[in-house]
Parts: structure tokens; sequence; C-alpha cells
């Protein structure tokens, strides 16, 4: 049998090197936020936490219980919308980045 590399470990790895990949991490949560999908991109920041700041800098920078981060960021997760716009902020912050929302023609 072969072995495999645990996939959020490699993601992980990944966007803890690549700066690109972590701002394209990024992107895709938000992206996915806005078009519906709050489920996927929970995960997808969860992971970008994991990766970038780590949760117990996370709870420092938003002033939330660690726990309670984890909670939000978890599979059944329900961030309130302040809760959500701080993670995304320290994540940014982390990242050096500005965030655009652009609306764009379906289809």
């Amino acid at each position: 049998m072969t072995m495999t590399r645990d996939f959020k470990e490699t993601v992980k790895e990944r966007a803890g090197r690549d700066p690109a990949f972590a701002k394209a991490l990024l992107d895709e949560a938000a992206t996915l936020f806005l078009n519906g999908e709050p489920h996927t991109a929970r995960l997808i920041l969860r992971d970008l936490v994991n990766a970038s700041l780590g949760f117990e800098s996370l709870a420092a920078e938003t002033r939330r219980p660690s726990k309670s981060l984890h909670r939000m960021l978890s599979e059944k997760g329900n961030p309130s919308m302040d809760n959500l716009a701080a993670i995304f902020g320290a994540v940014r912050k982390q990242l050096g980045v500005s965030m655009k929302a652009e609306a764009v023609s379906a289809g």
C-alpha cells in the first residue's frame, strides 16, 4: 500500500511556505462565502488560519477565545458577521493583503 500525506497537512505546509497559495486560499474562502457556500469557506479559512497565524494568535488579534474561534470555523460552525469580519481581517493583516469584492455577470 502506498503511503499518502494527509491533505490538510499538505495544504498547511504549502500555505506556510507559498504566500501566493495562501492568498489564493483567502480569496477562495471569501468568494465561496459571498457566493453562498459558507460551509466550504469556513473549512478553507480554518486551514488557512492553521497555516498562517494559528488559533492562539488569531484569538489575541480578534479578542475572542481560541476555543470559540475553533468552533466558529468547524464544520458545524456559525460565526456572526462581526466574528467573520474579524477573522478575515486578522488573516488579511497576517498575509499583508487587502481585499476587494467585485460583482461579475453570471454565465
